[in-house]
């Protein structure tokens, strides 16, 4: 399965270089985007691996914590728990991935279908190197943990996955999603009335998920206003920076790096597509 999935992003970016650079905003380069996204792909499996790693809570350390040791802009949540709202989140997150399908109904993005995959695979191969690895570098008890009424069971709370609050990987994915659409649609129609309309979609989307994950007792608000912005940085810049017009190749630069309050020489390493 791996080496099919492997293959068919090769077999993408190679239709994108054939057909779809002419009348297309966005240009792609086998070279750069194939091993980006290949990184991508392979650093998100071992951020996955780590995050499932972490060592779980005995059932006695699960019982003792207590909400007063969480910050006080997040501890209204401590304790939160819907599974029906887990349910809807999932729902929410598995039916968005096909959101970008929406814009094979405009014939001009249509056409160009291979490149938008590639950059489509590309950015969620980012958002989930972000993400995973992220999350396994910081672990942090979920607001389900919490719970003192026993609604929660106790090997709900004893499993590492309660350890991945940081940072909420549903609310991440989705905005990635529903804003790279939107940027797609934004930069192949720079006249459409409807732009306004679908920025506002991409952005109350996982606001609903945010806050689904949040009744759930899956995340904090702080952690799914991280995932929200990580997402939406994602969605909108990858597909600008591939955008035609930007200049485009690798420069190294001297510059100046502050570390412990000293300025240490450096360089600066950058590649514009």
């Amino acid at each position: 399965m791996k080496k099919f999935f492997y293959s068919l992003v090769i077999s993408l970016f190679t239709v994108s270089q054939v057909v779809g650079q002419s009348a297309s905003p966005y240009k792609t380069s086998f070279k750069v985007d194939a091993p980006i996204t290949a990184a991508g792909m392979g650093l998100s499996g071992l951020g996955l691996y780590l995050m499932q790693q972490k060592s779980a809570f005995t059932p006695e350390q699960a019982e003792a914590v207590q909400k007063s040791n969480v910050n006080s802009f997040d501890r209204f949540a401590a304790g939160n728990h819907s599974e029906s709202a887990k349910k809807v989140s999932d729902v929410m997150l598995y039916s968005s991935l096909a959101a970008p399908a929406l814009l094979l109904f405009d014939p001009e993005i249509k056409a160009k279908t291979g490149q938008v995959m590639v950059l489509y695979v590309e950015t969620m191969a980012i958002t989930g190197t972000l993400f995973t690895m992220g999350s396994a570098a910081n672990p942090r008890v979920r607001p389900l943990v919490y719970d003192k009424s026993g609604a929660v069971p106790t090997s709900e709370k004893t499993r590492a996955n309660a350890h991945n609050s940081f940072y909420a990987g549903h609310t991440a994915a989705v905005s990635t999603i529903t804003f790279f659409t939107a940027k797609i649609f934004h930069d192949f129609n720079p006249d459409s009335p409807a732009r306004p309309f679908v920025w506002a979609g991409a952005a109350l989307v996982p606001a609903a998920v945010g806050y689904l994950r949040l009744e759930a007792g899956k995340h904090f608000l702080s952690d799914n206003l991280i995932g929200y912005g990580v997402g939406a940085v994602v969605g909108i810049v990858v597909p600008q920076l591939h955008k035609k017009g930007n200049n485009s190749g690798l420069s190294v630069s001297p510059s100046v790096i502050p570390v412990l309050g000293e300025n240490l020489d450096g360089v600066t390493l950058q590649y514009k597509f």
